[in-house]
């Protein structure tokens, strides 16, 4: 019998284990890094586990308070049995009870030390975990972050201690959270990134935080990126260093030795392989240090002259019907190219509605190859996103109907209601929505012609970052909750405006939710006649 409750307890936690990977391995692929709106629905999966955890730790409990008291108890008895077995055993009673425990009690306790109380715990895991998130979902965070603190120029200790401007929730990162980050970044060969971090995870080790991961490993990851960065002379003083943790490191040893040939090699070229590998690691293109600089609100301003043009006003859009009595409010965000924003466009309840139908549908946001025309993810596109019709609510045909009234442009050609929510640091880098010359086919199976303006309605705040900028004019239009931004993609010409370049920086802190309309050229004939040069 003991035998039979041993090979049963062995065998099931290993069933369960095996039927959970089988089912992890057979779940969806939800990118769910990609969007916060569903990542939303994680935080109550795990909050059921814990219910369900500590079901199990009561259980658990309850059967070890048991089996305390029964040991107490025979800790007594055996003590004072001991001490005179054969007067003990003398008494009848006392033979008799002995009899009985032995032959009943210990198999009744053996029972209870040999029930399973995981089974509610593991079925809830095993039905919980298929929807888990992947590798993938966390390396995409992680890539995220460091993403976030290039952008932001956010120091490694600013992110550790959770001080984010706008932040609610403070979090602090552990040295295994700083040490998985240096990983990550060391797996795609991002020794400057595994640098940075393998830094804070050491500083915290000092300071005396207690981890699972020594100083060791940290130091063996550090001085080899330090060395791949070119910094030979910091690489040795970080080995030296693990070698006084750990002097029969067999890696740091060939490394000490290697380090002090390559230094004393290079020393004529310091300097200049310096300055080589500063231009390596931080060139930046033009645009990509103008869009950097826009999301972190220091871009191009706009002269005193330029900015006394633009205004705010009350708006029918030459009295249509739907406004002539309650216009809207539209102010200038920018002049070349023109973009406007409407204030107070659509209320709560409808935005409300708009997440609630897309939030199912969210799917990963897509871009279009250039050359195959092919829809597929990229890495400079992080969100999910969903398409809307009327025939998903008829909100959806009154939103329509708004943008129609306001821009004048025919509705019936455009491209359904778009709503994206963006996750861990979400962005699209700078794009165009239109068709470019050198793209023919972009839209032809829409059969519409090109994208001839852009409608873009905030549905959240952001606290920080998450703004629409355009390198090419330092133009940039952050989110406000319940506006509503307008361009034109293309002059009446139908030459494509390049100035309308833009990117979507990402979320530092906060979760922000978009819906967009984009807008074709054809049944635009009236609304907006063509121009007769180029860049009418």
């Amino acid at each position: 019998m003991k035998t039979f409750f041993s090979f049963s307890r062995m065998e099931l936690p290993c069933w369960g284990f095996l039927l959970m990977s089988c089912l992890q391995s057979l779940s969806a692929h939800n990118d769910f890094f990609t969007s916060i709106g569903q990542m939303t629905d994680l935080l109550y999966t795990e909050k059921d586990l814990v219910t369900s955890l500590k079901d199990y730790i009561r259980a658990e409990e309850n059967k070890l308070e048991q089996v305390k008291r029964w040991a107490d108890k025979l800790d007594l008895l055996t003590a004072t049995a001991t001490k005179d077995p054969e007067g003990f055993l003398g008494h009848p009673v006392n033979a008799f009870k002995l009899m009985k425990r032995l032959n009943t009690e210990w198999s009744d306790l053996e029972s209870l030390v040999l029930r399973d109380t995981t089974d509610g715990f593991i079925s809830n895991l095993t039905i919980q975990r298929q929807y888990f998130p992947t590798d993938e979902d966390q390396t995409g965070a992680a890539k995220a972050l460091l993403r976030l603190q290039d952008t932001y120029r956010l120091d490694t200790n600013t992110i550790s201690i959770g001080d984010l401007p706008g932040v609610k929730h403070k979090s602090l990162m552990t040295v295994e959270d700083c040490y998985e980050l240096g990983k990550i970044a060391y797996t795609d060969v991002d020794y400057y990134h595994t640098e940075l971090w393998m830094v804070q995870a050491l500083k915290q080790l000092d300071e005396g935080e207690e981890s699972p991961i020594d100083k060791v490993t940290v130091l063996d990851y550090l001085s080899y990126a330090i060395y791949q960065q070119g910094e030979i002379e910091r690489a040795l003083e970080f080995t030296k260093r693990l070698l006084e943790l750990e002097p029969e490191h067999q890696r740091a040893k060939g490394n000490l030795k290697y380090f002090e040939f390559q230094l004393e090699k290079q020393k004529k070229t310091e300097e200049q392989e310096k300055k080589t590998k500063s231009q390596k690691t931080f060139s930046l293109i033009p645009e990509r240090k103008k869009y950097e600089m826009l999301c972190r609100g220091e871009g191009i301003k706009m002269t005193p002259r330029r900015q006394s043009r633009l205004f705010c006003r009350y708006f029918d859009n030459n009295r249509s019907p739907h406004y002539v009595l309650a216009p809207v409010k539209q102010q200038d965000e920018w002049d070349r190219p023109y973009i406007v924003r409407y204030l107070d466009i659509i209320s709560d309840a409808e935005m409300e509605k708009v997440k609630q139908l897309a939030k199912p549908r969210l799917r990963r946001a897509t871009i279009s190859n250039p050359i195959t025309g092919v829809l597929e993810t990229a890495s400079y596109r992080i969100s999910k996103s969903a398409w809307l019709t009327g025939y998903d609510d008829p909100m959806i045909d009154t939103i329509n109907q708004r943008i129609e009234d306001l821009t004048g442009l025919e509705m019936d050609t455009a491209e359904e209601l778009q709503v994206a929510n963006y996750g861990v640091g979400g962005q699209y880098e700078p794009h165009f929505d239109f068709g470019r010359k050198d793209e023919p086919d972009a839209f032809k199976e829409l059969g519409t012609g090109n994208r001839i303006a852009t409608w873009l309605f905030y549905m959240s705040d952001v606290s920080a970052g998450g703004a629409t900028v355009f390198p090419d004019v330092g133009a940039a239009v952050w989110p406000m909750k319940g506006t509503a931004v307008f361009w034109y993609n293309l002059f009446p010409s139908g030459e494509g405006d390049y100035s309308t370049r833009h990117a979507a920086c990402p979320v530092l802190v906060g979760n922000k939710w978009v819906s967009n309309k984009w807008i074709h050229e054809r049944g635009q004939e009236w609304r907006r006649p063509c121009g007769l040069s180029e860049a009418d």
